[in-house]
């Protein structure tokens, strides 16, 4: 079985085909927030003086090919790891750009052209990582756990077999020793260390559909079992344990279009009755954020980008809207949405830090602090002009611990990465 042990993780049941284009046209959709708590926006701004700072680029590593695509990146004390499909797995050091190390395939007798196709947000607090490995960046054919320190390959385990020969897409999280592989054909967790199976998905009757999706700490399962007295469920899964936080019949199929968070849980749905972004209680009750006629998002337009985070209770999201980017503020308490900031990007910050960090994306580019609350935002340095081609929402933004600026590109004809410092 593709999930090792002596008592492997289930596959998911079969499910339509189609899965993904409903998911994209989906995340294009606007939100609709009716009902639900109010929208008290305390600042709608899309300017701010410029920074007397002024940063450098300091280096530069060019994309592998013209069609390469970012799959994820994670960003340590000393090193970038990024990984891509025409790039393989790769380390570079933040100081000169350095490669350190860099890997294509989960074992040494992998066939050519085995390249990541999903990778994990987050590392392990002992610095492994988990890297899905594919034909191409939508089919993932073996899960891999891979040591940062020096790129090797500690364990794989097949994510196809006979009864599910089909490669799928997936997705893959960390949480303590954990990793939980969320895909088409399986849904389970594994240890990070080993590669050992933790838990397991088991459906609840025997002739069921069932779609997943995962975050941080947490996974959704919509399902319906022709063979239960309640059809339709939706059930939020501990992404740690498989143990079941809480489940709910439905009336019919929900839509996950995007999870924000894990803890507490945050996503947007889509039900036959409405679209709403949703915070969850750990009973399973919730509370609407007052989105608009606004698309918020997990990233910056790049599935690669998981920049949207919680400070305190509240949550910054990437935004859209009819005049533009912007990002927004929410009180996950009271759903009420308390500002936005027009013509920026969300950046990602590293690991345990406080800070909220942006970059302009209209006018001259500089890296801009923003207030969790108020959303007033600081100007801290200026980009050389050029920077980021003007758009910084093609990949992933990172500020360094030292002040510093990383730029990721989605894809090769934007680039590869930059330094500026």
């Amino acid at each position: 079985m593709p999930l090792p042990g002596p008592a492997s993780a289930q596959p998911l049941p079969q499910r339509g085909r189609g899965r993904r284009a409903g998911r994209i046209a989906l995340a294009l959709a606007v939100l609709a927030a009716a009902g639900g708590a109010a929208a008290v926006v305390l600042k709608k701004a899309d300017g701010a003086p410029l920074a007397p700072k002024q940063l450098a680029q300091v280096w530069q590593v060019p994309a592998p090919a013209a069609d390469d695509e970012l799959i994820g990146s994670w960003l340590t004390g000393t090193r970038l790891i990024r990984a891509s499909t025409r790039g393989g797995v790769s380390a570079y050091n933040l100081a000169d750009g350095r490669e350190v190390w860099r890997t294509w395939r989960t074992t040494p007798t992998a066939k050519e052209g085995t390249v990541p196709c999903a990778m994990s947000p987050t590392l392990a607090a002992h610095g492994i990582g988990m890297v899905a490995f594919g034909r191409d960046g939508n089919s993932c054919t073996s899960l891999a756990g891979i040591d940062t320190a020096t790129g090797k390959i500690l364990w794989t385990t097949p994510l196809v077999n006979s009864g599910h020969p089909t490669a799928m897409a997936a997705q893959t999280y960390v949480q303590g020793d954990v990793a939980t592989i969320v895909s088409e054909n399986f849904l389970g967790g594994l240890n990070v260390r080993t590669g050992r199976r933790i838990w397991g998905f088991k459906a609840r009757g025997s002739y069921c559909n069932a779609y997943d999706w995962g975050a941080d700490g947490i996974v959704l399962v919509d399902d319906y079992c022709a063979d239960s007295s309640n059809k339709f469920t939706l059930t939020a899964y501990d992404g740690k344990s498989g143990k079941v936080r809480w489940t709910q019949s439905q009336s019919a199929h929900t839509d996950v279009a995007h999870i924000f968070s894990g803890s507490p849980l945050i996503a947007s749905l889509h039900t036959a009755v409405e679209d709403s972004v949703r915070v969850f209680a750990p009973s399973g009750r919730s509370r609407k954020l007052a989105v608009g006629n606004t698309e918020v998002a997990p990233g910056n337009d790049s599935a690669a980008d998981h920049s949207a985070r919680l400070v305190g209770n509240i949550l910054l999201t990437p935004a859209q809207t009819a005049a533009g980017s912007e990002i927004d503020g929410y009180d996950t308490a009271t759903g009420a949405k308390l500002w936005s900031y027009r013509s920026a990007a969300l950046a990602t910050t590293a690991a345990g830090a406080d800070q909220v960090y942006a970059l302009s994306t209209s006018g001259r580019q500089q890296l801009l602090q923003l207030d969790p609350r108020t959303g007033h935002a600081t100007p801290l340095a200026r980009l050389p002009v050029g920077t980021g081609h003007g758009n910084f929402t093609a990949g992933t933004v990172y500020v360094t611990p030292d002040g510093g600026v990383l730029e990721l590109n989605a894809l090769g004809t934007a680039g590869g990465v930059r330094l500026y410092r």
